[in-house]
């Protein structure tokens, strides 16, 4: 008698690995990083601690902490022919497509590149952490015919990023921001990006391959790229009440809402959207300017009444990055720029105790 196997659509709740990075608990209403509270982190940590924290197991000394930073800048620079082949890509090329090249031709330049072990990854990962905003800026710059953006080494490592982007100087608040939505976006525990890292981190493939699939998956707009559609949706309208017309409009004709609902926080609102809530607060008190706040406040009673949805942490994070002058096309980008560390190790996880990804499925095709 053939047994019958269950079919869960999406693997919802499926347990499809054992990590010691991190956990959504989500009825305690936590994100543990290691074993610490990535909220908690957000208020008092940086970016730098937490990919520390990823990458070693442990927030750095202040002395490791330095040295993590120096580690970071002494790679900023990208093969030349990197950007030439940047060059190449058709004019309106997704800067995402031109990270995922980048991160193709760079495995080239890896003398170790079949080494799997947990330190040459780790070796691996600060590398391409330092690489990251380099790439990240000119994939878009180049593409949109602009010249290539150095970095600038005496700035901080979100400071520099954010330099990069705007062609300024950032202020302290403008960093402690762009800082914290690195933060926040830097891990959390086994969405499709991290599982498709993981997946073909098991074959044995390298950290280039595996964060490859990772920046194809994070680019479709039910995972990294919400982001750049809240925006845009944003964009649609000038005024408060006009943005709840397009949001009831949009619910009439039975569109998807972006920005909202998340496959774990079901019944509740995303704690890293808090954050960036309260962040947005910050930047329309400095210029004055509420008017993205109250509209995206407004969307936000009118998703949980109409549909009992709550924010996720894109719907919050693209005003903040259209607020620190950020074009909408480097949302996904920054987003896998930043999930990078968590990336990162995950697969040096993986390779380290790993057992090849071979699922099975349900048939329902004709009989035989």
């Amino acid at each position: 008698m053939k047994t019958e196997e269950k079919f869960i659509p999406g693997l919802d709740g499926v347990i499809a690995s054992e990590t010691a990075i991190s956990f959504l608990d989500v009825d305690k209403e936590k994100i543990i990083i290691n074993g610490h509270d990535l909220i908690e982190l957000s208020l008092k940590q940086d970016y730098i601690d937490i990919l520390h924290l990823l990458l070693e197991g442990g927030l750095p000394k202040r002395a490791e902490k330095t040295n993590t930073e120096k580690l970071l800048k002494d790679h900023y620079e990208v093969p030349q022919s990197v950007l030439e082949i940047l060059k190449l890509l058709p004019k309106g090329t997704h800067p995402m497509d031109g990270m995922r090249t980048a991160l193709s031709v760079l495995a080239g330049y890896d003398k170790n590149i079949e080494d799997r072990s947990a330190s040459t990854n780790k070796d691996r990962a600060y590398r391409l952490l330092g690489q990251l905003p380099t790439i990240t800026v000119n994939s878009y710059r180049i593409i949109n015919n602009q010249e290539v953006m150095q970095p600038a080494i005496e700035l901080s490592y979100s400071a520099n990023f954010l330099y990069m982007i705007t062609g300024k100087e950032p202020s302290d608040l403008e960093v402690e921001i762009f800082d914290r939505l690195l933060l926040l976006y830097s891990e959390h525990e086994m969405p499709n990006s991290t599982f498709t890292a993981r997946v073909i981190s098991s074959t044995n493939s390298d950290m280039y391959g595996a964060l490859t699939g990772a920046i194809s998956s994070l680019k479709g707009n039910l995972h990294g790229g919400a982001n750049e559609a809240v925006m845009y949706m944003l964009n649609e309208v000038e005024t408060v009440n006009e943005f709840e017309h397009l949001l009831y409009k949009k619910l009439e004709n039975k569109e998807k809402i972006m920005g909202f609902g998340h496959r774990v926080y079901m019944k509740k609102m995303d704690p890293r959207a808090l954050i960036t809530k309260e962040a947005l607060k910050k930047l329309c008190e400095k210029d004055n300017d509420y008017t993205l706040l109250e509209m995206c406040e407004a969307g936000e009673k009118i998703m949980k009444k109409e549909k009992g949805l709550y924010p996720n942490l894109d719907y919050y994070a693209a005003p903040v990055y259209w607020k620190l002058g950020i074009p909408i096309s480097l949302y996904t980008p920054i987003f896998f720029s930043a999930r990078t560390a968590g990336l990162a190790a995950h697969i040096v996880e993986q390779h380290s105790n790993n057992r090849i990804f071979r699922p099975r499925v349900k048939y329902i095709g004709k009989d035989y």
